[in-house]
């Protein structure tokens, strides 16, 4: 007994020891981090959140918080561009993960591959396969997955759409009935911001239109963009438009969420940060001051995209951008970020009790629907495709001509070497 006992005490010594490196090298970290995103504004809460966590553990270094306004990083792009190219780079940067970043900066050879560190913080385990394999190539995994957004939510105010006497429509038909009565009574059927805005509409009525599994054969090259089912899809996106508020080119997202809000308009297609802006923004509680659906004819698709932060080459402070790295990734970082952001956690052992009803549902809908990747969020399309599109899809609001349109689509996707 007296030897075990002696055991049990060296091994006890032995995890101190262990332990007080970790604890010496966390101070040690010092100099700057330079985080860039787009997350100002309504959506910097949940940030700040994630920068408080960090400072907390690593208290010597300065976070340099470089966020560049603009919804869905439109602005932020072009900003990480003339840095990326002019030998630049910020520590780490938020991408929308897939695409958006293997497309452009891995493509380029800009990005430093994450498998060391998936595999020394057990991440192949904690995210999903699927998620891991959109996040990777055969050559390395890139980013750092935070969150998973539902791109394909209709939200409405139950107690307007009581005094209306309006159902939520669960399909285009229902909501192209119930439309001209709104328009009459001087409701905005469908609220609806600047351009980027009105492809995040798009793509949910295109995969209303031509399903889940034909969207993903676009990306893949399976099926053309000016097929009979895509011009289709556009006659019908031209049917909904003149149901949209004729202001949309000069709202921001949350604008557009403010109409339907305030009861200028009935309903609103967003992504699910909707529900962060309404929930810790507005202060409203889901589920009784505002309510969701999946948007019209997409009940069991799940729209997919995630936001990541990658390690570009040459990072200035590579050492503390891999301690953010790994917060990010952590249980505690993603169910500390997420609440406040309006979004799932990527990782398999979240814990949901931390989550408001609609979250919630989100992470069950995410576990059973079919999945579909987002274009304007860089999911499913390089960043050649995804820039060039908004002309697309300025020419369509003008002319609303769909066949035109559908082939100037397929031109664009042959250019983008889409499917190759």
């Amino acid at each position: 007994m007296k030897q075990s006992l002696i055991k049990l005490c060296l091994v006890f010594a032995a995890v101190v020891l262990l332990a007080v490196p970790q604890v010496s090298q966390a101070k040690e970290l010092k100099g700057d981090l330079e985080i860039f995103s787009w997350w100002a504004g309504d959506e910097g809460p949940a940030l700040q959140a994630l920068i408080g966590l960090y400072k907390g553990q690593y208290p010597n270094v300065n976070v340099i918080d470089a966020t560049v306004t603009g919804g869905s990083g439109v602005n932020a792009r072009a900003v990480l561009k003339t840095r990326m190219l002019g030998g630049e780079p910020p520590d780490s940067f938020q991408v929308h993960a897939g695409q958006e970043l293997i497309g452009t900066w891995v493509k380029s050879d800009r990005m430093e591959d994450l498998t060391f560190l998936f595999k020394e913080e057990g991440w192949m385990d904690a995210f999903p396969k699927g998620l891991i394999k959109l996040i990777g190539t055969d050559k390395g995994i890139w980013s750092v997955p935070v969150n998973v957004h539902r791109s394909n939510v209709m939200w409405y105010i139950p107690a307007n759409l009581k005094k209306w006497g309006v159902e939520v429509p669960k399909n285009w038909n229902d909501f192209l009935k119930i439309a001209p009565k709104l328009q009459k009574e001087g409701i905005v059927p469908l609220a609806m911001g600047q351009n980027w805005t009105a492809t995040h509409l798009w793509e949910s009525v295109v995969i209303a239109s031509i399903g889940a599994e034909k969207w993903n054969d676009l990306w893949s090259g399976k099926m053309k963009f000016n097929s009979p089912e895509m011009i289709k899809a556009w006659e019908l996106f031209g049917k909904i438009l003149p149901y949209t508020n004729k202001d949309a080119a000069s709202l921001s997202w949350q604008q557009a969420t403010d109409m339907v809000i305030d009861g200028r308009a009935a309903f609103n297609i967003m992504g699910d940060w909707a529900a962060g802006y309404m929930s810790t923004t507005k202060k409203m509680v889901p589920g009784k001051d505002f309510g969701w659906i999946a948007s019209p004819d997409t009940e069991g698709v799940f729209i997919f995209l995630a936001d990541s932060f990658g390690l570009p080459k040459g990072a200035p402070n590579r050492d503390n951008a891999i301690a953010w790295l790994k917060l990010l990734g952590s249980k505690k970082g993603s169910d500390t970020f997420n609440p406040l952001k309006g979004s799932i956690s990527a990782r398999v052992d979240t814990d949901l009790s931390k989550y408001n009803v609609y979250l919630q549902s989100a992470a069950k809908d995410f576990a059973k629907d079919a999945v579909a990747a987002s274009l304007i969020h860089g999911a499913a399309a390089n960043e050649t495709f995804v820039g060039s599109f908004a002309q697309v899809m300025e020419m369509f609001l003008k002319t609303k001509n769909a066949k035109a349109t559908a082939m100037a689509c397929q031109q664009l996707a042959d250019k983008a070497k889409i499917g190759q």
